[in-house]
């Protein structure tokens, strides 16, 4: 009895052990993903860091029309050659505003609330996109789990079907080139178990990657093969184009060059400020002697080497290119908007195709094993029909993969981002 209690207490340590050595699968759902890849993305990351660099830009270019106001205190001990030492002391107030200078720098805080404009289209355009890789990567892990439940299936019926002609070789009633290709035909789907379950190792790394994660943890993904966005009626690609973030980018990008164009123009005009210091200024600390002065400045520049009219020059040409810019992102917007819809149908329409496939060839294989158990059909003519199961099995689950990543491109060229959901 002692000996048994001393063996049943290693057992519960060794298995102890073996499960706090192995580490579980992680679980996620779509919306995990979803809010995990909107922390941790390192390009989403980037494109927020560029819209706070935007912004940034905005409040230094409208700190130029405010007030420059800034202080000073000093000391000083001077001595000259045939004199005593000398002590000065001062502290002082001093501001400038700017006054006029032919609206270029309202022209430029325009420009830079575009450029703020275009880096949060640009932020929308990158979200879109990642929700896009993410999607992707999603579903292919999906696809690599459901694969090899498939796989494993059939190799469990290829394993029975080697048993079944064994029995019929053994008997005289089959030849041996019917056994050859059972066993081969087995070895094909243990094969492809053990492929699948590398897919998923290879899934599971590509979906680490979009989630934005530093290392890679074994995971597993949790959904249906359901189509939410069926879009089955075929909508007006030019109203989506406008709300599109590719295009509005490209828009504010074109009216921020349209503003640098007014601002390098207005280099042409006189610059006036305004000017004020009050103080006070002694030899002794603290200073009593108040001093003030206030004035007006106008500068103008008379000839600085043509470099005015060469920044004119280029900004035109900034100007024109972003009009051309605009114009073939529009058209290219467009164009892949009528693509994605149109792959988006032709996947769902597949769909269907290949699940009316399937229920036949699942029907088909279910009479011709007992066709072939009573000798009623040949080993060829049997074989054929299973070799066409494994393929509609298959092909039912690319065409459900295909026709997720269809919806998901569909939602991207929308411009549907991370908070689409």
């Amino acid at each position: 009895m002692r000996r048994h209690t001393k063996s049943f207490v290693f057992f519960l340590l060794f298995l102890g052990l073996s499960l706090g050595g192995a580490e579980a699968e992680e679980i996620l759902t779509w919306e995990e993903c979803i809010l995990e890849a909107r922390q941790n993305h390192p390009e989403l990351i980037s494109a927020e860091e560029q819209l706070n660099q935007a912004k940034a830009n905005k409040v230094i270019a409208r700190s130029d029309v405010l007030p420059q106001i800034s202080g000073s205190v000093s000391g000083r001990t001077a001595k000259a050659a045939s004199a005593a030492t000398t002590d000065t002391y001062a502290y002082s107030l001093s501001g400038e505003q700017l006054l006029f200078d032919g609206m270029k720098t309202a022209h430029e805080i325009a420009a830079a609330t575009a450029d703020v404009k275009a880096a949060q289209y640009s932020y929308d355009a990158t979200s879109a996109d990642i929700r896009l890789g993410l999607r992707e990567a999603f579903i292919e892990l999906l696809k690599a789990q459901e694969l090899v439940q498939i796989t494993e299936d059939i190799a469990q019926r290829r394993k029975q079907n080697l048993e079944l002609v064994e029995l019929r070789y053994e008997a005289g009633r089959e030849h041996k080139g019917s056994l050859l290709t059972a066993k081969a035909n087995l070895a094909q789907a243990e094969y492809e178990v053990a492929q699948g379950r590398r897919n998923i190792a290879l899934a599971q790394r590509e979906l680490t990657k979009e989630l934005g994660r530093r290392q890679l943890t074994p995971l597993t993904v949790k959904a249906d093969f359901e189509i939410k966005d069926l879009a089955r009626d075929k909508p007006d690609f030019e109203c989506l184009a406008k709300v599109n973030p590719l295009l509005l980018e490209l828009i504010a990008e074109k009216e921020a060059a349209r503003l640098d164009l007014k601002s390098a123009k207005a280099d042409f005009f006189p610059e006036v400020r305004a000017s004020a210091s009050i103080g006070r200024s002694d030899s002794y600390w603290p200073p009593r002697n108040e001093v003030w002065s206030a004035g007006a400045s106008f500068s103008l520049p008379i000839f600085e080497g043509g470099s005015r009219f060469a920044q004119v020059s280029r900004a035109r040409a900034v100007l024109n290119q972003a009009k051309a810019e605009e114009r073939s992102g529009k058209d290219s917007v467009v164009v892949s908007l009528e693509q994605d819809w149109k792959g988006f149908q032709d996947a769902l329409d597949k769909v269907e195709v290949q699940k009316k496939f399937l229920e036949a060839a699942e029907e088909r294989a279910k009479i011709t094993q007992a066709q072939y158990s009573t000798g009623l059909i040949s080993f060829d003519n049997w074989t054929i029909i299973e070799d066409d199961l494994v393929s509609a099995k298959k092909s039912y689950l690319d065409a459900q993969a295909d026709a997720l990543v269809a919806e998901a491109s569909w939602i991207q060229a929308k411009g549907g981002t991370l908070d689409y959901e």
